[in-house]
């Protein structure tokens, strides 16, 4: 993985904590917050990934402890991000491998 997608994926991710620590709506932050993130990493050629119900535990505490500890947040969009790709292999979807290695 290149330096450069890090630090757009960083950027992405810090700024969904922020929006998601602002909660601009009265329902539907969190699915707005994380469709805006999908949308920025293909925007910037980034393969996206979808928060399971079975990680939501670990992202929200990744949120909660995002000012002490980056890495839960990120490990948990990085392990969420191989989950997609194993979706888009299955269905034979090219993704840009070349810059997230």
């Amino acid at each position: 993985m290149g330096w450069l997608d890090c630090y757009v994926r960083q950027n992405i991710i810090e700024f969904h904590v922020a929006f998601e620590k602002i909660h601009p709506f009265q329902d539907g932050n969190g699915r707005v917050g994380r469709l805006i993130m999908f949308k920025e990493c293909l925007k910037n050629g980034i393969t996206p990934f979808i928060i399971t119900d079975d990680l939501k535990e670990f992202y929200y505490r990744g949120l909660m402890e995002w000012k002490k500890e980056k890495g839960y947040l990120r490990d948990t969009i990085l392990t969420c991000q191989d989950r997609f790709k194993v979706v888009l292999d299955y269905f034979g979807i090219q993704y840009n491998m070349e810059s997230e290695e």
